[in-house]
């Protein structure tokens, strides 16, 4: 098997046109992607010397961030998203590595967002300014460089402006935050199904981008819809463990359509709250939490091991319409 690294340099050896060697990405990861149907891949690591790298570019962001911040924080966040572009144009561009790519993307649309929160005229940091710089440092970033994961920190920095307006504007809007985060999330996650939809197959960095957008709405959804419900707030009663069931059963439904296991994991802690606090209450208070754990971790692995055939049942009850923007059953 030959490395992201042995691609790019036979790529810039003339040895392989860049269409030729993308086609040959898209041909070996069919190939894994049809061994083990039931896996969600994404690339992360492809060896060691991307955590080498990592480990580099944050002692080197740290430093800058320390030592321009202490002229001015603004500046040294400038610093930061000014060195994490120019570490990109080589590890990322060039070299192709996926999780320093992932690493110098946060670390870049940080800095932009703590360097554009210049003082206002009361002396308070201007969020505004700093999310807007975001969105646009996320379009100019993806343009560049094509990062998967970039048009999810692009999402999150609209939903940033968006609240970051609503709370310069109107006194009580910190009151309709969940409310506001549950609707981002949905607009979010409606955005990563259309990402879907356009490589049902998951073959293509498409279906990354798809991934990084469902983990991000995942927990604005169900954080919204968990503590309209009371269950963040409440000691925990028997009606509330029912509905949170049923919740998470239909969570689990979605998720084993549309082959995506972040709505399922983004609600784990409150099913996890709930049950154990319901046990409590009906005396079993030293156990709750490991006999929640073991029923909810049991479930879950036996889901995972007939996930293929789980589906396959799933979407027999699928109006054919949807079938189009979701991955077939294998």
């Amino acid at each position: 098997m030959y490395s992201e690294d042995e691609m790019a340099s036979a790529v810039t050896a003339g040895v392989l046109t860049q269409a030729t060697a993308e086609s040959l990405r898209v041909y070996v990861d069919g190939l894994r992607r049809t061994t083990v149907a039931d896996d969600e891949r994404f690339r992360l690591i492809a060896g060691f010397n991307d955590i080498f790298v990592v480990v580099a570019c944050a002692l080197l962001l740290a430093a800058l961030a320390r030592i321009f911040g202490e002229l001015r924080p603004w500046l040294g966040g400038l610093a930061v998203a000014a060195a994490a572009w120019g570490l990109a144009e080589f590890f990322v561009r060039k070299r192709r590595m996926a999780l320093p790519a992932i690493v110098l993307l946060l670390a870049f649309e940080g800095g932009l967002f703590v360097g554009g929160m210049l003082p206002d005229s009361n002396g308070h940091p201007n969020f505004i300014l700093g999310s807007l710089l975001s969105v646009a440092g996320a379009v100019l970033h993806w343009r560049r460089f094509h990062v998967p994961i970039t048009i999810a920190a692009g999402a999150a920095a609209v939903a940033g402006s968006i609240v970051a307006v609503f709370v310069a504007l109107l006194p009580g809007a910190m009151n309709w935050t969940t409310t506001i985060a549950f609707v981002a999330g949905l607009a979010i996650f409606m955005l990563a199904l259309r990402w879907d939809s356009q490589d049902p197959q998951r073959l293509t960095r498409k279906a990354d981008v798809a991934f990084w957008l469902h983990l991000l709405a995942a927990p604005l959804l169900v954080h919204g819809v968990f503590r309209a419900l009371g269950v963040t707030v409440g000691e925990g009663t028997l009606w509330q463990a029912i509905i949170v069931l049923i919740l998470y059963t239909a969570l689990a439904l979605v998720s084993v359509s549309l082959d995506r296991r972040a709505l399922m994991v983004s609600a784990l802690g409150y099913v996890l709250y709930t049950f154990t606090a319901v046990l409590g209450k009906f005396g079993v208070v030293s156990s709750s939490f490991a006999i929640t754990a073991l029923v909810l971790g049991s479930a879950l692995l036996l889901l995972s091991a007939f996930w293929h055939r789980s589906r396959a049942f799933v979407l027999r009850w699928v109006p054919a319409p949807v079938l189009h923007w979701i991955p077939p059953a294998r």
